[in-house]
Protein backbone atom coordinates (compact mmCIF):
# COMPACT_ATOMS: atom_id res chain seq x y z
CA UNK A 1 0.00 0.00 0.00
CA UNK A 2 1.51 3.46 -1.44
CA UNK A 3 1.97 5.80 1.38
CA UNK A 4 -0.06 8.84 2.08
CA UNK A 5 1.49 12.63 2.26
CA UNK A 6 1.96 13.74 5.65
CA UNK A 7 0.70 17.08 6.69
CA UNK A 8 3.81 18.91 8.32
CA UNK A 9 0.70 20.51 10.87
CA UNK A 10 -1.94 17.35 11.10
CA UNK A 11 -5.58 18.33 12.10
CA UNK A 12 -5.63 16.26 15.47
CA UNK A 13 -9.24 15.72 16.90
CA UNK A 14 -9.10 14.59 20.63
CA UNK A 15 -12.51 12.75 21.86
CA UNK A 16 -11.90 13.72 25.38
CA UNK A 17 -10.53 16.18 28.05
CA UNK A 18 -6.58 16.02 28.55
CA UNK A 19 -4.59 17.80 31.39
CA UNK A 20 -3.93 21.28 30.48
CA UNK A 21 -0.46 20.78 29.79
CA UNK A 22 -0.74 17.78 27.23
CA UNK A 23 -3.73 20.32 25.20
CA UNK A 24 -1.39 23.37 25.43
CA UNK A 25 1.20 20.96 24.04
CA UNK A 26 -0.47 19.63 21.61
CA UNK A 27 -1.94 23.18 20.56
CA UNK A 28 1.40 24.40 20.31
CA UNK A 29 2.53 21.09 17.71
CA UNK A 30 -0.55 20.40 16.08
CA UNK A 31 -3.64 21.95 14.54
CA UNK A 32 -5.52 20.65 17.34
CA UNK A 33 -9.20 20.13 18.53
CA UNK A 34 -10.52 19.22 22.31
CA UNK A 35 -13.32 17.96 23.24
CA UNK A 36 -14.00 21.29 26.06
CA UNK A 37 -16.80 19.72 27.07
CA UNK A 38 -15.04 16.07 27.78
CA UNK A 39 -18.89 14.92 27.03
CA UNK A 40 -18.20 11.30 25.67
CA UNK A 41 -18.69 11.53 21.67
CA UNK A 42 -21.25 9.31 20.19
CA UNK A 43 -20.92 7.54 16.77
CA UNK A 44 -22.55 10.93 14.71
CA UNK A 45 -19.73 12.61 16.71
CA UNK A 46 -16.93 10.12 16.04
CA UNK A 47 -17.70 10.11 12.70
CA UNK A 48 -18.25 13.54 11.85
CA UNK A 49 -14.68 13.57 13.89
CA UNK A 50 -12.98 11.17 11.68
CA UNK A 51 -13.83 13.00 8.51
CA UNK A 52 -12.37 16.05 9.65
CA UNK A 53 -8.86 15.19 11.18
CA UNK A 54 -5.66 13.08 10.40
CA UNK A 55 -5.09 12.07 13.30
CA UNK A 56 -7.88 10.76 15.94
CA UNK A 57 -6.87 10.80 20.08
CA UNK A 58 -9.45 8.69 21.02
CA UNK A 59 -9.58 7.20 24.53
CA UNK A 60 -11.01 4.05 26.25
CA UNK A 61 -14.70 5.26 26.26
CA UNK A 62 -14.83 5.72 22.38
CA UNK A 63 -15.64 2.52 20.25
CA UNK A 64 -14.10 2.69 16.88
CA UNK A 65 -15.18 0.04 15.04
CA UNK A 66 -15.37 -1.19 11.68
CA UNK A 67 -17.93 0.49 10.12
CA UNK A 68 -16.40 3.59 12.01
CA UNK A 69 -12.69 2.94 10.15
CA UNK A 70 -14.37 1.81 6.66
CA UNK A 71 -16.74 5.01 6.50
CA UNK A 72 -13.74 7.39 7.45
CA UNK A 73 -12.23 9.19 4.52
CA UNK A 74 -8.86 8.89 3.27
CA UNK A 75 -7.26 11.83 5.37
CA UNK A 76 -7.27 9.57 8.26
CA UNK A 77 -4.05 8.08 8.43
CA UNK A 78 -3.47 7.40 12.18
CA UNK A 79 -5.67 6.92 15.77
CA UNK A 80 -3.23 7.53 18.64
CA UNK A 81 -5.02 5.99 21.33
CA UNK A 82 -4.72 7.80 24.72
CA UNK A 83 -4.01 4.61 26.85
CA UNK A 84 -2.44 1.45 26.73
CA UNK A 85 -5.38 -1.01 25.96
CA UNK A 86 -6.54 -0.89 22.36
CA UNK A 87 -9.31 -3.56 22.60
CA UNK A 88 -11.60 -0.46 21.99
CA UNK A 89 -10.08 -0.11 18.35
CA UNK A 90 -10.82 -2.84 15.14
CA UNK A 91 -7.51 -3.42 14.72
CA UNK A 92 -7.53 -5.61 11.54
CA UNK A 93 -10.13 -3.38 9.82
CA UNK A 94 -7.19 -0.06 10.52
CA UNK A 95 -4.58 -2.31 9.38
CA UNK A 96 -7.25 -2.89 5.83
CA UNK A 97 -7.23 0.70 5.26
CA UNK A 98 -3.81 1.73 5.70
CA UNK A 99 -4.57 3.23 9.17
CA UNK A 100 -1.66 3.22 11.85
CA UNK A 101 -2.34 2.85 15.67
CA UNK A 102 -0.47 3.56 18.40
CA UNK A 103 -1.06 3.09 22.34
CA UNK A 104 0.65 3.90 25.03
CA UNK A 105 2.47 0.91 26.74
CA UNK A 106 3.81 0.81 30.04
CA UNK A 107 2.98 4.32 31.30
CA UNK A 108 0.11 3.18 33.98
CA UNK A 109 2.34 -0.27 34.75
CA UNK A 110 3.00 1.35 38.35
CA UNK A 111 -0.37 3.22 39.04
CA UNK A 112 -2.42 0.25 37.67
CA UNK A 113 -0.76 -1.93 40.23
CA UNK A 114 -0.35 0.15 42.92
CA UNK A 115 -4.60 0.12 43.02
CA UNK A 116 -4.34 -3.36 42.31
CA UNK A 117 -2.63 -4.00 45.22
CA UNK A 118 -4.74 -1.77 47.23
CA UNK A 119 -8.21 -4.40 46.26
CA UNK A 120 -5.93 -7.18 47.16
CA UNK A 121 -5.20 -4.99 50.67
CA UNK A 122 -9.13 -4.08 50.93
CA UNK A 123 -11.22 -6.50 50.48
CA UNK A 124 -10.25 -9.35 52.83
CA UNK A 125 -9.71 -6.77 55.46
CA UNK A 126 -12.87 -5.22 54.34
CA UNK A 127 -11.35 -1.57 54.46
CA UNK A 128 -14.63 -0.37 52.40
CA UNK A 129 -17.18 -1.94 54.94
CA UNK A 130 -15.21 -0.44 57.94
CA UNK A 131 -15.00 3.38 56.45
CA UNK A 132 -18.90 3.31 55.52
CA UNK A 133 -19.61 1.91 59.16
CA UNK A 134 -18.03 5.08 61.16
CA UNK A 135 -19.74 7.39 58.89
CA UNK A 136 -23.04 5.90 59.04
CA UNK A 137 -22.78 6.58 62.92
CA UNK A 138 -23.05 2.93 63.79
CA UNK A 139 -20.20 1.98 65.50
CA UNK A 140 -20.19 1.32 68.98
CA UNK A 141 -16.21 1.03 69.83
CA UNK A 142 -13.53 -1.74 69.41
CA UNK A 143 -14.80 -5.19 70.12
CA UNK A 144 -12.79 -8.60 69.96
CA UNK A 145 -15.23 -9.80 66.76
CA UNK A 146 -15.77 -6.66 65.11
CA UNK A 147 -15.18 -5.95 61.11
CA UNK A 148 -13.10 -9.51 61.13
CA UNK A 149 -11.02 -10.04 58.15
CA UNK A 150 -8.68 -12.35 56.92
CA UNK A 151 -4.91 -12.11 57.14
CA UNK A 152 -2.55 -11.02 53.87
CA UNK A 153 0.64 -12.85 54.47
CA UNK A 154 0.69 -16.81 54.15
CA UNK A 155 -2.37 -16.58 51.17
CA UNK A 156 -1.62 -17.73 47.67
CA UNK A 157 -2.18 -15.03 44.99
CA UNK A 158 -2.64 -16.11 41.64
CA UNK A 159 -2.39 -13.84 39.16
CA UNK A 160 -3.58 -14.17 35.52
CA UNK A 161 -1.65 -11.85 33.23
CA UNK A 162 1.96 -11.67 33.97
CA UNK A 163 2.89 -8.95 31.75
CA UNK A 164 4.02 -5.10 32.72
CA UNK A 165 1.30 -4.73 35.28
CA UNK A 166 1.11 -8.65 36.75
CA UNK A 167 4.71 -8.77 37.43
CA UNK A 168 4.61 -5.20 39.68
CA UNK A 169 1.70 -6.16 41.28
CA UNK A 170 3.71 -9.76 41.83
CA UNK A 171 6.80 -7.54 43.09
CA UNK A 172 3.75 -5.63 45.51
CA UNK A 173 2.69 -8.79 46.73
CA UNK A 174 5.82 -10.16 47.68
CA UNK A 175 6.73 -7.40 50.22
CA UNK A 176 3.04 -8.28 52.26
CA UNK A 177 4.22 -11.99 52.82
CA UNK A 178 1.89 -13.50 49.73
CA UNK A 179 2.97 -16.44 47.57
CA UNK A 180 2.61 -15.76 43.64
CA UNK A 181 1.56 -18.46 41.43
CA UNK A 182 0.48 -17.14 37.44
CA UNK A 183 -1.30 -18.29 34.30
CA UNK A 184 -0.07 -16.37 31.39
CA UNK A 185 -0.45 -17.78 27.52
CA UNK A 186 3.54 -17.76 27.43
CA UNK A 187 5.71 -19.17 30.60
CA UNK A 188 7.99 -16.49 31.77
CA UNK A 189 11.64 -17.15 31.28
CA UNK A 190 13.14 -19.17 34.18
CA UNK A 191 15.17 -15.90 35.78
CA UNK A 192 12.37 -13.87 35.75
CA UNK A 193 10.34 -16.57 37.54
CA UNK A 194 13.03 -16.98 40.24
CA UNK A 195 13.37 -12.89 40.43
CA UNK A 196 9.78 -13.26 41.42
CA UNK A 197 9.10 -16.33 43.22
CA UNK A 198 6.20 -17.02 41.22
CA UNK A 199 5.25 -20.58 40.14
CA UNK A 200 3.46 -21.07 36.40
CA UNK A 201 0.28 -22.57 35.72
CA UNK A 202 -0.25 -24.38 32.29
CA UNK A 203 -4.07 -23.68 32.54
CA UNK A 204 -6.15 -21.22 34.45
CA UNK A 205 -8.59 -23.81 35.90
CA UNK A 206 -5.34 -25.25 38.44
CA UNK A 207 -4.47 -21.70 39.30
CA UNK A 208 -8.24 -20.80 40.25
CA UNK A 209 -8.88 -23.97 42.30
CA UNK A 210 -5.29 -23.02 44.51
CA UNK A 211 -5.44 -19.27 45.11
CA UNK A 212 -6.46 -17.37 48.10
CA UNK A 213 -7.18 -14.56 45.80
CA UNK A 214 -6.96 -14.07 42.20
CA UNK A 215 -5.87 -10.97 40.35
CA UNK A 216 -6.99 -10.53 36.54
CA UNK A 217 -3.95 -8.48 35.09
CA UNK A 218 -4.31 -9.44 31.61
CA UNK A 219 -5.19 -7.41 28.56
CA UNK A 220 -8.59 -8.03 26.72
CA UNK A 221 -8.18 -9.96 23.69
CA UNK A 222 -10.10 -12.60 21.78
CA UNK A 223 -8.22 -15.56 24.32
CA UNK A 224 -9.13 -13.81 27.51
CA UNK A 225 -12.40 -12.14 26.69
CA UNK A 226 -14.74 -14.61 28.85
CA UNK A 227 -11.98 -16.45 30.39
CA UNK A 228 -13.14 -16.75 33.92
CA UNK A 229 -16.89 -17.50 33.12
CA UNK A 230 -19.31 -19.39 35.46
CA UNK A 231 -17.25 -22.82 35.08
CA UNK A 232 -14.09 -21.32 36.00
CA UNK A 233 -15.66 -18.92 39.02
CA UNK A 234 -16.78 -22.33 40.33
CA UNK A 235 -13.74 -23.94 40.59
CA UNK A 236 -12.70 -21.14 43.13
CA UNK A 237 -12.60 -21.78 46.96
CA UNK A 238 -15.35 -19.87 49.33
CA UNK A 239 -12.99 -18.08 50.99
CA UNK A 240 -10.96 -16.90 47.32
CA UNK A 241 -11.53 -13.44 46.52
CA UNK A 242 -11.24 -12.37 42.79
CA UNK A 243 -9.88 -8.56 41.88
CA UNK A 244 -10.08 -6.92 38.58
CA UNK A 245 -8.43 -4.21 37.25
CA UNK A 246 -8.05 -5.04 33.60
CA UNK A 247 -11.16 -5.20 31.74
CA UNK A 248 -14.61 -6.14 32.89
CA UNK A 249 -15.38 -8.57 29.80
CA UNK A 250 -12.62 -10.82 31.12
CA UNK A 251 -15.03 -12.08 33.79
CA UNK A 252 -19.04 -13.23 33.42
CA UNK A 253 -20.44 -10.43 35.03
CA UNK A 254 -23.55 -11.97 36.44
CA UNK A 255 -22.05 -15.52 37.19
CA UNK A 256 -19.43 -13.69 39.59
CA UNK A 257 -22.52 -11.47 41.22
CA UNK A 258 -24.38 -14.58 41.84
CA UNK A 259 -21.03 -16.57 43.34
CA UNK A 260 -20.96 -13.45 45.81
CA UNK A 261 -24.40 -13.13 46.20
CA UNK A 262 -24.45 -16.69 47.16
CA UNK A 263 -21.41 -17.13 49.35
CA UNK A 264 -19.62 -19.14 46.28
CA UNK A 265 -16.71 -16.82 47.15
CA UNK A 266 -15.75 -14.32 49.94
CA UNK A 267 -15.45 -10.82 47.77
CA UNK A 268 -14.32 -9.37 45.39
CA UNK A 269 -12.45 -6.15 44.06
CA UNK A 270 -13.84 -4.36 40.73
CA UNK A 271 -12.43 -1.28 39.32
CA UNK A 272 -14.04 -2.30 35.45
CA UNK A 273 -18.10 -3.07 34.81
CA UNK A 274 -19.66 -4.80 31.67
CA UNK A 275 -21.67 -1.64 31.18
CA UNK A 276 -20.08 1.51 32.41
CA UNK A 277 -20.76 3.75 33.50
CA UNK A 278 -23.63 1.87 34.78
CA UNK A 279 -22.99 -0.58 37.36
CA UNK A 280 -25.11 -3.48 38.48
CA UNK A 281 -27.69 -2.81 41.30
CA UNK A 282 -26.98 -6.19 42.55
CA UNK A 283 -23.43 -5.33 42.73
CA UNK A 284 -24.45 -2.38 44.37
CA UNK A 285 -25.88 -4.30 47.28
CA UNK A 286 -23.37 -6.42 48.06
CA UNK A 287 -21.15 -5.83 51.18
CA UNK A 288 -18.91 -8.29 50.45
CA UNK A 289 -16.77 -6.08 47.00
CA UNK A 290 -15.10 -2.80 46.91
CA UNK A 291 -16.36 -1.04 43.96
CA UNK A 292 -13.81 1.64 42.48
CA UNK A 293 -14.82 3.87 39.85
CA UNK A 294 -12.48 2.63 36.49
CA UNK A 295 -9.91 4.96 38.36
CA UNK A 296 -7.07 2.17 38.57
CA UNK A 297 -4.19 4.47 36.72
CA UNK A 298 -5.92 7.95 37.47
CA UNK A 299 -3.02 9.58 39.00
CA UNK A 300 -1.65 12.99 37.45
CA UNK A 301 1.60 11.94 36.86
CA UNK A 302 0.04 9.19 34.89
CA UNK A 303 -2.00 11.16 32.64
CA UNK A 304 1.02 13.84 31.64
CA UNK A 305 2.89 10.87 30.98
CA UNK A 306 0.26 9.04 28.81
CA UNK A 307 -0.41 12.35 26.67
CA UNK A 308 3.12 13.16 26.21
CA UNK A 309 3.66 9.41 24.26
CA UNK A 310 0.38 10.00 22.26
CA UNK A 311 2.14 13.62 21.43
CA UNK A 312 5.71 11.41 20.95
CA UNK A 313 3.61 9.17 18.62
CA UNK A 314 1.90 11.80 16.54
CA UNK A 315 5.18 13.92 16.20
CA UNK A 316 6.94 11.04 15.13
CA UNK A 317 4.26 9.91 12.40
CA UNK A 318 3.95 13.15 10.63
CA UNK A 319 8.02 13.41 10.41
CA UNK A 320 7.78 10.86 8.44
CA UNK A 321 9.01 7.69 10.59
CA UNK A 322 7.30 5.01 12.69
CA UNK A 323 5.95 6.01 15.72
CA UNK A 324 7.82 4.46 18.38
CA UNK A 325 4.07 2.67 19.97
CA UNK A 326 2.73 1.45 16.31
CA UNK A 327 0.61 -1.28 17.72
CA UNK A 328 1.34 -4.64 15.76
CA UNK A 329 -0.05 -7.98 14.11
CA UNK A 330 0.15 -9.14 17.57
CA UNK A 331 -2.52 -7.41 19.27
CA UNK A 332 -5.55 -8.78 17.17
Amino acid sequence: MAHKPRPAKPRVIVTRRLPPNVEARMAELFDAVFNVGDTPMDRTALTRAMAQCDVLVPSVTDQIDAALIEGAPDRLQLIASFGSGVDHIDLAAARRRGVIVTNTPGVLTEDTADMTMALILSVPRRLAEGEKLVRSGRWTGWSPSGMLGHRIGGKRLGIIGMGRIGRAVARRAAAFGLTIAYHNRHRLPFEVEQELAATWHADADSLLADSDIVSINCPLNSDSRGMIDARRIALMRPDAYLINTSRAEITDEPALIAALAEGRIAGAGLDVYAHEPAVDARLLALSNVVLLPHMGSATFEGRDATGARVIANIRSWADGHRPPNQVLEGWV
